[in-house]
C-alpha cells in the first residue's frame, strides 16, 4: 500500500478535545468570521462565469453540429467522432478480459451506442468538476473573508486562499484548496499520492507566509469534515490535511449553504438551456455508429455481420499499446 511521507504539524490551532468529532482539525473559531454574504444576484453571474469557463475546457456535449452546417461537413463530424468513441473504446476500457467477455457475440451497433453514452456520462462528468472549481474560487473571491485568493495553476491544487486569525500577531494562514465533486472521485489507493502532491505544493511555496492547512473540498458529498488514516493504523497520511465535505466546505469559502449553491446553480442552468436529455434517451446519429462500426470492421475485430466473434482478439487489441 503507498503510504504518505510524514510531515511536521503546522502550527496552526487545532481542535484539542478528544472527544470531538473533529479531534485534530483547524480549529475555524480562531479565523476571522464572514462578515459579508454575496448577493444572489451576485452569485448567479458567478455561476454563470463557471458555467461558461468549464464549457471552454471540457464540454458535457460529444457533438457540437454548427447550426450552418452543410451535410458535407454534418458527415465529417459524425465520421469524426465515430472514430473518437473508436479510441475511447480501447482507452477506457477497465477490464480487457471482462470487456472480451462481455461484448462477444454483440453487435458493434449496441456496443457503440453503449459506449457513446459511457463517453458523454464521463463528459459530464469531467465538466461539472470544472464548473465546481471555478465556482468555489470566484466564490472565496467574492466573499471578502480572505486576505487573498488565487488560482496557483498547478494541477494538484486548485486555488489558494489565505486567511487571517482573530489573533492578529498570528501569521495568516494559508489554505492550499483542491475540489472535487464527491470523495469516491479518487480510489482508495490514490488518496495518499494525491495527499502527499498537494502538501508539496504548499510546502514549495517560496510566497506562503505562516502556516499552511491542505484542502480536499468535496463539492457534493454531505457531512462535514475529516483527516484520512491509513488503513489498518492510527496515522494520518498528513496532520495537515483535511476532507471538507459539501456542508463545511461551501459555507467555509462562500458563506452560503450546499442546498443554497446548488439551489442557485439549478436556477442559472434553467435560464440558460433547456434541460439536457439523460445519456439513455440521447438520440445517436446513425452515421457516428457506423463509423465506430467501421473502425471495428478495420481492426477486424468484427465478423462480416458486424458481431464481435473472437474475445482473444478483443483482449489483445485492448491490452496492445
Amino acid at each position: 500500500m503507498a503510504k504518505t511521507t510524514q510531515t511536521t504539524p503546522q502550527d496552526y490551532p487545532r481542535i484539542q478535545n478528544s472527544d470531538d468529532p473533529y479531534f485534530g482539525c483547524l480549529d475555524d473559531a480562531e479565523l476571522i468570521p464572514h462578515f459579508y454574504k454575496i448577493p444572489a444576484s451576485q452569485l448567479k453571474q458567478l455561476i454563470a462565469s463557471a458555467i461558461s469557463n468549464a464549457n471552454s475546457k471540457s464540454s458535457r456535449e460529444i457533438l457540437s453540429i454548427p447550426d450552418e452546417a452543410s451535410p458535407e461537413l454534418v458527415a465529417k463530424i459524425y465520421e469524426k467522432e465515430g472514430k473518437l468513441l473508436f479510441r475511447y473504446f480501447k482507452k477506457y476500457c477497465g477490464d480487457p478480459a471482462s470487456t472480451a467477455h462481455q461484448v462477444t457475440g454483440q453487435h458493434y451497433k449496441v456496443v457503440g451506442r453503449e459506449q457513446f453514452r459511457n463517453r458523454t456520462l464521463q463528459k459530464e462528468r469531467m465538466n461539472s468538476g470544472w464548473r465546481y472549481q471555478y465556482l468555489a474560487l470566484s466564490c472565496a473571491q467574492g466573499s471578502r473573508r480572505f486576505r487573498s485568493v488565487s488560482d496557483i495553476g498547478a494541477a494538484e491544487a486548485d486555488f489558494n486562499a489565505v486567511i487571517d486569525f482573530i489573533n492578529k500577531h498570528r501569521p495568516p494562514l494559508s489554505l492550499y484548496v483542491s475540489v472535487k465533486n464527491r470523495s469516491n472521485t479518487m480510489g482508495g489507493q490514490d488518496w495518499p499520492k494525491a495527499i502527499t502532491a498537494l502538501e508539496t505544493v504548499a510546502k514549495n511555496d517560496k510566497n506562503r507566509v505562516g502556516p499552511y492547512c491542505c484542502v480536499f473540498g468535496i463539492a457534493m458529498d454531505r457531512g462535514m469534515r475529516y483527516i484520512k488514516y491509513e488503513r489498518g493504523t492510527n496515522k494520518a497520511h498528513s496532520v495537515n490535511t483535511e476532507v471538507w465535505l459539501s456542508d463545511f466546505f461551501w459555507p467555509f469559502f462562500a458563506n452560503h449553504s450546499y442546498d443554497e449553491i446548488m439551489t442557485a446553480v439549478l436556477d442559472v442552468l434553467l435560464e440558460i438551456s433547456a434541460p439536457d436529455k439523460l445519456g439513455v434517451h440521447l438520440d445517436i446519429p446513425e452515421e457516428l455508429i457506423e463509423s465506430f462500426g467501421e473502425e471495428c470492421r478495420r481492426k477486424e475485430l468484427v465478423d462480416e455481420n458486424g458481431y464481435f466473434n473472437d474475445p482473444y482478439k478483443l483482449v489483445h487489441f485492448f491490452v496492445s499499446k
